[in-house]
């Protein structure tokens, strides 16, 4: 059984879906980060960045063994089952660039657009800006990647498109507004979009943990 540590963000719903796809029996044990619960010490065992999402794998080789950070449990349940991410060669590579393009870009750019443009009360236009200006610059890269395939890593679904699907979704829902001229400019985008939402193992990780 996997104990996953998370909350209702972009980040915490990349391992429900991963879970869900995989098949893997789980509990949940939700971590209101509105309510700090981030911070409790027994969270802080798993989590030692304060951060959701966590695991903890109790049928792991050699005993219980935590997992946290997003693109590294997504690589170990991808290893764990053979599933979404190729064992070696070019197709493994390429699922791994745009996973950790995800974590080192679009997340993190996303993330700081929201705080700026929308939950903010003072705004400050030259944040508001900059990071508009990447978030358009970092969806127009996937729109050109997408254009070259089905999926982030090419012909098949991989962790990378787990790992963006929530992002992605958010720079279409909570982001709208900021984002209004980038998303009429990335069909691609919007494709792909579609194409995973109606995979029901997305549809269902996209619902944990219930709030």
């Amino acid at each position: 059984m996997i104990t996953l540590y998370t909350w209702s963000t972009p980040n915490g719903r990349k391992i429900p879906i991963m879970l869900e796809e995989c098949g893997l029996p789980y509990t949940v044990v939700p971590v209101n980060i509105g309510k700090d619960e981030q911070f409790a010490p027994d969270f802080l065992k798993v989590s030692p960045n304060n951060k959701i999402p966590a695991i903890v794998d109790d049928a792991a080789e050699g005993g219980p063994q935590s997992v946290f950070e997003s693109g590294a449990i997504l690589t170990y349940l991808a290893e764990k089952t053979g599933r979404f991410l190729a064992p070696s060669g070019p197709d493994r590579y390429r699922a791994m660039e745009w996973l950790h393009w995800q974590i080192g870009g679009l997340g993190p750019m996303l993330g700081q657009l929201g705080f700026f443009a929308v939950r903010s009360d003072e705004k400050a236009p030259l944040a508001i800006k900059r990071f508009t200006d990447e978030a358009d610059r970092l969806l127009h890269v996937m729109d050109r990647r997408l254009g070259e395939g089905p999926y982030l890593a090419g012909a098949d679904y991989s962790i990378a498109d787990i790992a963006c699907y929530a992002w992605t979704l958010a720079a279409t829902s909570f982001l709208k507004e900021p984002l209004r001229d980038t998303l009429g400019s990335v069909p691609n985008v919007h494709a792909w979009l579609a194409r995973v939402g109606e995979r029901p193992a997305v549809q269902r990780g996209m619902e944990v943990p219930r709030t």
